[in-house]
């Protein structure tokens, strides 16, 4: 298999040192490139195409928000894992919104990293617990959509029982194995043309396809 293709935007040059000293010493990731600013990070995403993105904030030029919003559009599949020092409500919303797959603080340890990024590669979330029901609830709220809307037959029966499964929190690996499914047919169940299952329940809230009554 090939390696998991990372670019690091931080507008700190010890920070991206540090990150990259870490990722370096796994045999299935390898670093294609560093951005210093944000609008470096769109530009190398969209010309290196890597499959993740760790994400800073606060950056110059232009936001790791703006910057997420922008890659995304550019190249949907591409994962974006953000890692800041902020945890406010206001910076969590934003970059979820913006299509990140999952988001970190910058006091994780090197292992949570790593295994973050594998999740966010394979399609898995990343959200802390605690904050999860509470993203899913602005979403909800934000999006003004009625719950329990159909999806106007753009999802199948299996699909929608998928991302059902999804938004209460079981990995793909247990609807893969509750469903007798493979997990890559449960990944393409959850693409709906987006990068990560984060995305997908999200998408699926607002369109009031799946309602809180389905999130734990």
């Amino acid at each position: 298999m090939g390696k998991i293709r990372i670019l690091i935007a931080d507008d700190h040059a010890v920070v991206r040192e540090g990150t990259r000293r870490i990722l370096e010493q796994e045999l299935d990731i390898e670093v294609v490139g560093e951005a210093g600013d944000g609008e470096e990070a769109v530009n190398l995403a969209t010309s290196l195409k890597p499959d993740v993105v760790i994400m800073d904030i606060s950056m110059p030029k232009m936001d790791g928000i703006e910057a997420t919003r922008l890659i995304k559009a550019a190249c949907p599949t591409i994962s974006v894992l953000a890692l800041s020092a902020y945890d406010d409500d206001q910076f969590v919303f934003s970059l979820l919104e913006a299509g990140a797959a999952g988001y970190l603080l910058k006091s994780v340890r090197g292992r949570e990293l790593l295994d973050a990024i594998r999740a966010v590669y394979s399609g898995e979330s990343v959200l802390h617990p605690s904050i999860a029901r509470k993203v899913l609830n602005r979403f909800v709220s934000a999006s003004g959509k009625p719950e329990g809307k159909e999806p106007s037959g753009m999802l199948s029966d299996r699909e929608m029982e998928v991302l059902k499964l999804a938004a209460k929190g079981l990995s793909n690996q247990d609807i893969a194995e509750k469903l007798c499914l493979s997990i890559r047919t449960v990944q393409g169940h959850l693409g709906l043309q987006v990068g990560s299952r984060t995305e997908a329940v999200v998408r699926a809230l607002k369109e009031g396809w799946v309602t809180l009554d389905d999130v734990p």
